[in-house]
């Protein structure tokens, strides 16, 4: 194994070990209230903690080596981008389709009275909406592609 391996390896098997410690003291103290009990309310939130710094750790590993390979390797260097202004489109065409309008239902005032909801939030939930309702009918339309072009082969 070279260093790099044995420095990754070194870091997953830590992590691994402050995890492992994290879930046993937590569910040593699961018997109790948590309300009653302030140590287990604390287990609790020391392990939501770890487990944000978890996700985002993994997060950011994904992304930097992601990164690192689109930039020594052109060919999917140029998928990524190709694959980026794809969505780019489909999200532009999805703002272009999408309403300011706030919609009407039960409770509504709720939210609008807290300025929760506003024209622009309501305009990023089309957007949004719009944004799957076109992947997802492009994704329906190449299923259906590939199984009919499949037929003709």
């Amino acid at each position: 194994m070279n260093k790099t391996g044995k420095i990754v390896a070194i870091l997953l098997w830590g992590l691994i070990i402050i995890s492992a410690v994290l879930v046993i003291s937590l569910m040593t103290n699961v018997g109790e209230d948590y309300k009653t009990n302030p140590v287990l309310a604390g287990w609790i939130n020391t392990n939501l903690v770890w487990a944000y710094i978890l996700v985002i750790f993994g997060a950011g590993v994904a992304v930097i080596s992601g990164l690192i390979y689109m930039f020594t390797d052109k060919r999917v260097a140029k998928r990524g981008l190709i694959t980026l202004a794809f969505f780019v489109v489909v999200v532009g065409i999805a703002y272009l389709l999408s309403s300011d309008a706030i919609p009407q239902f039960l409770g509504v005032d709720k939210f609008i009275n807290d300025g929760t909801l506003t024209p622009k939030v309501s305009k990023f939930i089309d957007t949004g909406l719009y944004s799957m309702y076109i992947l997802l009918g492009l994704a329906i339309l190449s299923i259906a592609y590939s199984s009919v072009s499949r037929l003709f082969k």
